[in-house]
C-alpha cells in the first residue's frame, strides 16, 4: 500500500510530523510503516465488514458500552453516532444492524463511479438509507423519526459552520454541525468508535456515554469537546487513523502549507 498509493505517504508523514511532534524520526517512520500495513488491511476488512454472516462478526466484534446506545434508542430523539475514518471503518458499521433498527448514514459521493458502487451495495445490508451530506433536512427528518445515524465530520469542510480548530494542536477547517444538528434534532450525541485487537484476535467497538450538557449553546466549544474525545481515541491505537487525508488542507493563506514542496 504504501508503493501504490504514491503521493499519500509523503501526506502521512507530513501529518504524523505534526500530530506527533513528541516523537523522534525513527518512530514516526516506524508508525508510518504501521499505518500503511492497517490500511493494506482494510481491504481484507472491508470484504469481511460487507459479506461475512452476522454470526462470525458477533464472535469477532466485542461491543462496549452497548447500553449507552440502547439507552439513547429508548429515548426515541435519533441518535447521531460520532465516528471518524478508522482504518477498520468498514467492520465498525457492520455491526450496527445487530445493535438497533433503522440506521441512516450522511454520504458523500466518491469521485470514482464504481468505487461509489462498490461503497453503496457493500454497506447496504447495515445502512437503510444514504443522505447526501448537503440535505440537512432529509438528516434531521430521519433523526425525529428515531433513526441511528453514522456521522463521520473528521475531514476538513469548508463553508458557514466551519471552523479553524485544533486538532492534536494544529488549526484544522472543522465542521460545527453535529452540536448544530444534535441542538435542531434533539437527537442523542454518541462517539462510535472502532479498532483492531492488538493481537489481531478480532475488534472492539467502544460506545462512549453522552456528554454532559450537550449540546449547548456554544457549537465551537462543544465541537471542541468531541475532537477531544476523537484525539483521545486516536492514541490508543494511533497507526488505525486515516493519515493518509491531508487534514490540514484548506486553510488561510496566512497559515503554512503543511502538504507544500517548500
Amino acid at each position: 500500500m504504501h508503493f501504490v498509493l504514491r503521493e499519500r505517504p509523503r501526506a502521512a508523514l507530513r501529518n504524523l510530523e505534526v500530530c506527533f511532534a513528541e516523537l523522534t524520526d525513527a518512530e514516526r517512520v516506524e508508525l508510518l510503516n504501521r499505518h500503511f500495513e492497517a490500511l493494506g488491511a482494510s481491504l481484507a476488512e472491508m470484504a469481511l465488514g460487507w459479506f461475512a454472516p452476522i454470526d462470525r462478526l458477533r464472535k469477532l466484534i466485542r461491543v462496549e458500552g452497548r447500553e449507552h446506545l440502547e439507552r439513547a434508542h429508548r429515548e426515541g430523539n435519533g441518535i447521531i453516532l460520532y465516528t471518524a475514518h478508522f482504518t477498520c471503518l468498514e467492520i465498525g458499521i457492520s455491526i450496527l444492524g445487530d445493535l438497533g433498527p433503522r440506521c441512516t448514514a450522511m454520504y458523500r459521493p466518491q469521485r470514482n463511479a464504481m468505487v461509489d458502487t462498490m461503497l453503496r451495495r457493500g454497506r447496504q445490508r447495515v445502512i437503510q438509507e444514504s443522505i447526501p451530506r448537503d440535505n440537512v433536512r432529509a438528516l434531521v427528518r430521519s433523526l425525529r423519526n428515531n433513526a441511528t445515524v453514522v456521522y463521520l465530520p473528521d475531514h476538513a469542510y469548508g463553508g458557514s459552520n466551519s471552523e479553524l480548530l485544533p486538532f492534536f494542536g494544529e488549526p484544522a477547517l472543522t465542521t460545527t454541525a453535529t452540536s448544530k444538528l444534535a441542538k435542531l434534532s434533539g437527537a442523542t450525541v454518541l462517539a462510535y468508535f472502532f479498532r483492531r485487537l492488538p493481537d489481531d484476535s478480532g475488534y472492539v467497538v467502544n460506545i462512549a456515554p453522552p456528554l454532559p450538557d450537550f449540546p449547548s449553546d456554544d457549537p465551537i466549544t462543544d465541537t471542541r469537546r468531541l475532537v477531544a474525545q476523537l484525539e483521545d481515541y486516536i492514541r490508543v491505537a494511533p497507526e488505525q487513523y486515516l493519515w493518509t487525508y491531508r487534514r490540514f488542507k484548506g486553510r488561510p493563506a496566512s497559515y503554512p502549507d503543511i502538504y507544500g514542496t517548500g
